[in-house]
């Protein structure tokens, strides 16, 4: 399957050094080789790179590392195929438009039956299973929610609600944001870690690398990474568990939904 690499920070930040750790399982480390993505969201702003080759080996990942971009919320994906085939258009992240921000999107697992999810207001672009349900999810939610919601907490509650559906359908791990919240969903594996002061040292799993925080932080800065499987082996990450939905914003957890 897929794997999924998300980042929630209360300061623009960059996610160089977990991405460096994270490419290396698309062809390296990990049998992920079928494309890769990222999407960073910037003051207000979004761009994304995409890339239907194994990211271990590809010059646009080596760039992302060289080049650090600030952002406070990044969602990240490198893809094992199961449903369409190895091109741009099946390469996560996926991005909609609702309410005047882009959505962009993310799924790792493989589902039965998605075909028969009836579609509203969004078409795929791509052949995959993983962008069918993603613009299901969105028409769901534009359906009901025309505008944003007064309460945010309503239509959190209803987002846990049909990534349940979806979860009835196979494996549905998934990171959604908007920009301002970063949503990750568990059916299987994703793990959680949150670094804030006293910062410390982290070394990758993946790659010989390691970095002390303390030397690129201020005490007041608060950064999650969300991925499904821990990407250091000298911190203490947590594990999601099945049918979980957390609520991310500036780098804490706003809200938790479970089964």
């Amino acid at each position: 399957m897929c794997e999924l690499l998300g980042m929630s920070a209360n300061v623009p930040t960059d996610i160089c050094f977990s991405f460096s750790g994270f490419l290396h399982r698309g062809g390296g480390t990990g049998p992920h080789r079928d494309g890769w993505g990222i999407a960073f969201y910037e003051e207000g702003g979004y761009r994304d790179f995409r890339d239907p080759h194994p990211s271990v080996n590809s010059p646009i990942a080596r760039l992302i590392c060289d080049y650090p971009i600030k952002s406070n919320v990044v969602i990240s994906h490198i893809r094992q195929a199961n449903v369409g085939g190895v091109k741009l258009a099946n390469t996560h992240p996926f991005t909609r438009e609702m309410w005047g921000r882009p959505w962009c999107y993310a799924h790792n697992g493989q589902l039965s039956g998605w075909e028969r999810l009836a579609l509203g207001n969004y078409t795929p672009v791509g052949s995959t299973d993983s962008e069918h349900a993603y613009c299901w999810l969105m028409g769901e939610l534009r359906r009901e929610f025309p505008s944003p919601p007064a309460d945010p907490a309503t239509l959190w509650q209803r987002l846990h609600q049909l990534c349940e559906q979806l979860r009835a359908l196979g494996v549905f791990n998934m990171l959604l944001s908007d920009g301002i919240y970063l949503y990750t969903f568990c059916a299987t594996k994703l793990a959680h870690i949150t670094r804030c002061a006293p910062f410390g040292e982290a070394e990758l799993s993946d790659a010989e690398m390691t970095v002390n925080f303390a030397e690129h932080t201020t005490p007041n800065d608060i950064v999650s990474v969300i991925a499904t499987e821990p990407l250091t082996h000298n911190e203490a990450w947590q594990r999601m568990v099945p049918g979980e939905l957390l609520v991310w914003r500036d780098g804490e957890i706003q809200a938790r939904y479970c089964p």
